[in-house]
């Protein structure tokens, strides 16, 4: 690509209304460009980048035995209430009617889809296995687009899918799928882990994602200090290791409270430790309601409680709160409440601890756990950094994530809904087994620039670089300097070296921030010292500049780990 040919510029300032380093620097780089919230067109050293990461993934996934198809974008809305998801999208999905009024969506996913590839083939035990992928859009009305191309409403995903006739079977594709993966975050070149998460809306019976280690990110990474634990804080385990307290229990007693409802409002109040107190929270749950309390310094983990209710939760409407309590909000206590109680694991050691009185401006100071009834005493509350590693009990910490890739044990959750059943050896129906693995190829793009930039711009690694080499022509009107550079660009460009040429009538500076800026990994600058039959060779991710023989320019690549045809 010579860019006095091409289309090509760049940004001067960063971008205002770009709140991630990524987001900035993607489009300040001229890779893509914002046209609405959350929707981004990709530009030519953008569509490079995508190509590139597309490619790895390909080959990977052709590795592991997937097969690709292509799915269709608009996609027949009773598919998804057949399989019972519909509902569970709610309005997250983009909907629209044809001229005969007939309801379809712009595909949020495409489970149902692959589903129903598989019935034209699976009719017998000897039909599997099989895995099937795609590369593709997706579209989702997301509440609040944010982080650039780390949360969007159209984004490209590679979703594979694998069918097995029984979970033995199915674990064996889904190991397959696993180490393409870690293969394919490998030679993107991404700092990863990955930690056990919610199966949420997929549904099945194990997920596990590919986090990029930022910091940025809307995930909280769960890792230990000690061992190789890792997980999403969603589905962290607390350890219960809290000892018995000593302390001898006091008899109940109500005080007024006036004008203050939070934990650090009535800890100050009363002069009491904040570890004092337990705070009661009510959710709803389908159409019930529960009073869910943790330490008061502590937080509830909304994706353990509805596990433990098999149900969706939501904090109750401040109406229902104050009709469930007779008080107002803040006030909230398990004593003598008419809703069941559920007790954080960790509260059954404590004794004496202070609570709600379900009384406007008052609480119970003294309480101890035989002064109310419990209906369920489980782990619901959010792990802490410093807690204990439920694996081997060392520490906790945690980092930021963005998830890049995850992969589902859906086991016959779409199967069955759908009829995709297969005969066995005894000609009896049985329901096929199912995995799910999906790469977000935008996100893992914005994750790789977190993770590799510098106040001059983009570093990209080799592998996914739009060009590997970037050769900058200072002067086009010296004719032994023109003739240099282009030479050079053919010679590597014919070899297979993604080579761009800079030969703009433009000063060398202006040159040199726009190859900082697009990231590329090596910089070739063709100036005076072609007289000497010399050109300088710089690392984007290194200061030095390198003067090396002209004709030694492709041994000195190759050395570097620069690769051709």
């Amino acid at each position: 690509m010579k860019l006095s040919e091409n289309f090509f510029y760049t940004l001067r300032e960063d971008q205002k209304d770009e709140e991630s380093v990524s987001g900035n620097l993607l489009v300040k780089s001229g890779m893509f460009k914002k046209v609405g919230n959350g929707i981004y067109m990709k530009l030519p050293l953008g569509q490079k980048v995508v190509d590139n990461v597309k490619e790895i993934i390909r080959k990977h996934m052709s590795e592991a035995g997937a097969k690709e198809v292509t799915m269709p974008l608009l996609l027949p809305i009773e598919v998804f209430q057949k399989s019972g998801r519909y509902n569970a999208f709610g309005p997250s999905i983009f909907q629209l009617s044809d001229r005969y009024n007939r309801p379809y969506a712009l595909g949020p996913t495409h489970e149902e889809f692959f589903v129903l590839a598989a019935m034209m083939k699976s009719s017998s035990y000897k039909d599997f296995p099989y895995t099937l992928y795609q590369i593709g859009n997706k579209y989702r009305d997301e509440i609040r687009p944010r982080l650039g191309l780390i949360r969007t409403r159209e984004f490209t995903m590679k979703d594979a899918y694998s069918f097995d006739i029984n979970q033995e079977e199915s674990d064996k594709s889904y190991q397959k799928q696993f180490e393409a993966y870690h293969k394919i975050c490998q030679e993107i070149g991404l700092e990863y882990v990955v930690v056990r998460a919610d199966t949420g809306m997929m549904g099945g019976l194990l997920s596990e994602e590919f986090q990029a280690v930022t910091d940025v990110g809307e995930d909280v990474l769960v890792l230990c200090d000690n061992c190789d634990y890792a997980s999403n804080i969603e589905v962290s385990s607390c350890v219960d290791e809290e000892k018995e307290s000593q302390e001898e229990k006091q008899s109940i007693e109500k005080i007024h409270t006036p004008n203050v409802g939070t934990i650090e409002e009535v800890s100050k109040f009363l002069n009491e430790s904040s570890d004092k107190f337990v705070k009661t929270l009510i959710y709803k749950a389908g159409d019930k309601f529960y009073a869910c309390m943790v330490p008061g310094n502590r937080e509830i983990n909304e994706v353990k409680l509805g596990k433990l209710l098999k149900a969706d939760v939501e904090l109750a409407e401040a109406e229902d709160v104050m009709r469930l309590t007779n008080a107002n909000v803040g006030f909230a206590g398990p004593v003598g409440i008419s809703i069941p109680v559920i007790m954080d694991q960790s509260i059954k050691h404590m004794r004496n601890f202070i609570v709600g009185a379900n009384e406007t401006d008052y609480h119970y100071k003294n309480v101890n756990v035989e002064d109310f009834e419990i209906e369920m005493i489980a782990d619901i509350k959010n792990v802490q950094e410093g807690d204990a590693c439920p694996k081997c009990h060392g520490h906790l910490v945690f980092k930021k994530g963005i998830e890049v890739g995850n992969t589902f044990k859906l086991g016959t959750k779409y199967s069955e809904s759908l009829g995709l059943n297969y005969s066995d050896e005894n000609n009896e129906l049985k329901p096929v087994v199912m995995g799910s693995y999906g790469i977000g190829v935008e996100r893992m793009i914005a994750a790789v620039v977190e993770q590799n930039h510098d106040d001059k711009g983009i570093i990209w690694p080799m592998n996914i670089a739009p060009y590997k080499v970037g050769i900058v022509l200072i002067n086009p009107k010296d004719e032994k300097q023109y003739k240099v550079a282009n030479e050079l660009y053919e010679k590597l460009n014919d070899i297979g070296i993604d080579t761009i040429l800079d030969d703009r009538n433009e000063r060398p500076g202006v040159k040199f921030n726009d190859m900082d800026l697009i990231g590329t990994p090596i910089r070739i600058t063709v100036g005076k010292k072609v007289e000497e039959d010399t050109i300088e060779l710089k690392k984007r991710n290194e200061e030095e500049v390198k003067v090396i023989p002209i004709e030694k320019l492709i041994d000195e690549l190759m050395e570097i780990g620069v690769k051709g045809n």
